[in-house]
């Protein structure tokens, strides 16, 4: 590709980016303020919560894929896809179990998304509006290991699953608000 064609490209796939990081901020917002609800208790509601976040995040990461073809290899996002995937099925089981079982897959989840989250934002860099997805990759990790030394806590709740998706959304908005330049093409 050469440096005339790949201006657009790398356009498009910002103004892409843009649109599914608007998105996912407002479906984090919303999930966030739906499980506030119910994160005391894991019921029929917190459980389908719980399974649709990652689902959410399998077809994020489909999007994701189809716009930035044009601008560099989607493995990684395929590998997100293979994650998330399955902790959408481990959570369905975890959930039957109680919430520590949950805050342990989730915990892992969290960790295992968060890496691949980095590295996806290193290997953006030069497309501009990556450093909040470095750091929430970054954060994410960290998040995970905590979500999996809570699991053992007296009394675990799901609260902190809403810590988690909030400074998650927070990230998202910012990324897509720097993405608005080199989607302009400037």
């Amino acid at each position: 590709m050469t440096t005339a064609t790949a201006a657009p490209a790398l356009s498009r796939t910002a103004a892409a980016l843009r649109r599914l990081y608007l998105v996912r901020f407002v479906f984090a917002i919303g999930w966030a303020l739906v499980m506030l609800t119910t994160a005391n208790h894991l019921g029929p509601l917190a459980a389908t919560l719980l399974v649709l976040y990652p689902l959410f995040d399998v077809a994020a990461a489909v999007v994701d894929a189809r716009a930035s073809r044009s601008t560099g290899s989607a493995a990684l996002l395929y590998a997100n896809i293979a994650v998330s995937l399955p902790a959408a099925a481990g959570l369905a089981v975890a959930a039957s179990s109680g919430i520590p079982a949950v805050l342990r897959v989730w915990g892992a989840w969290a960790v295992v998304a968060g890496l691949i989250q980095l590295v996806v934002g290193i290997t953006r860099r030069g497309m501009g509006g990556q450093w909040p997805m470095i750091l929430s990759g970054g954060i994410s990790v960290l998040a995970g290991g905590s979500f999996i030394a809570g699991a053992s806590a007296d009394a675990p709740t799901l609260v902190n699953a809403i810590g988690y998706a909030v400074p998650g959304a927070v990230f998202f908005l910012i990324s897509a608000l720097r993405l608005g330049r080199t989607a302009k093409g400037n």
